[in-house]
């Protein structure tokens, strides 16, 4: 079966820990998918022609942009920017359609160009890569829940989710599992998420607490690190 290909990664995000491990799933991915895209791969004529098509999001920009290769990204940016400039002035050309304006109605279809930039603005080479296997993660995930129970007991010993990967795991349990296995996954997936939400909402509180000069010498318990914890739990954000 497919997901028995991706159980080692599956298992290994559960084993390290952290506060939502469909998060460190994620990253494992996108650390990988940078990677990949700024070593050799980068010359090869397929890699390069969809880096160019559909370019990067602000976020992936930004990690490629960190990991020094200059003159590869270099590279990459400029044929994207080759494909972009050939593409509208395509679009821009003598044989463009403009969308003819009208004096009774508002105009609803947007141009060519606004259309171009908004597909464009919503594609991510990188996004794209990580997609298509963290879909099949997702899907191991369930079949290792339906199937082995050793992995049943790491998943309930984890320490929650974040909220985006908490919605997303209700969501996808619909199309996994029905029955008594829904319910009992889905009574186990709120339980975890409230029981660590509250936790680190402790956590984060106390965190707060001192600063106030009447807590200064009591023990900083786990609330040293309950920032960047609770930062992951909302916004799927790992240092």
């Amino acid at each position: 079966m497919r997901e028995q290909l991706h159980t080692i990664p599956v298992n290994e995000a559960f084993d390290i820990g952290g506060e939502c491990p469909i998060c460190n799933m994620r990253k494992e991915l996108e650390t990988k998918a940078i990677d990949f895209t700024m070593g050799p791969s980068y010359m090869e004529d397929d890699v390069r022609a969809e880096t160019s098509k559909l370019g990067f999001c602000e976020r992936h920009i930004n990690l490629l942009h960190g990991n020094q290769n200059r003159l590869g990204l270099s590279l990459i940016i400029k044929s994207h920017m080759d494909k972009v400039i050939k593409d509208v002035e395509k679009l821009t050309g003598s044989n463009a359609k403009i969308p003819a304006p009208s004096f009774f109605k508002k105009q609803k279809e947007a141009s060519g160009v606004a259309s171009y930039m908004e597909k464009l603005d919503d594609s991510c080479y990188i996004c794209h890569k990580v997609n298509r296997t963290f879909e099949r993660y997702i899907s191991t995930l369930f079949y290792l829940h339906r199937q082995e129970e050793e992995f049943r007991q790491k998943f309930n010993r984890c320490q929650g989710f974040c909220n985006r990967h908490y919605g997303l795991l209700h969501k996808e349990a619909t199309k996994h599992l029905s029955g008594e296995q829904l319910r009992n996954f889905l009574k186990e997936l709120n339980l975890l998420y409230l029981d660590n939400m509250k936790r680190v909402r402790e956590d984060l509180e106390w965190f707060i607490d001192k600063f106030d000069y009447r807590y200064a010498n009591e023990p900083w318990k786990n609330s040293k690190d309950a920032l960047p914890r609770a930062m992951n739990k909302i916004n799927s954000i790992i240092n």
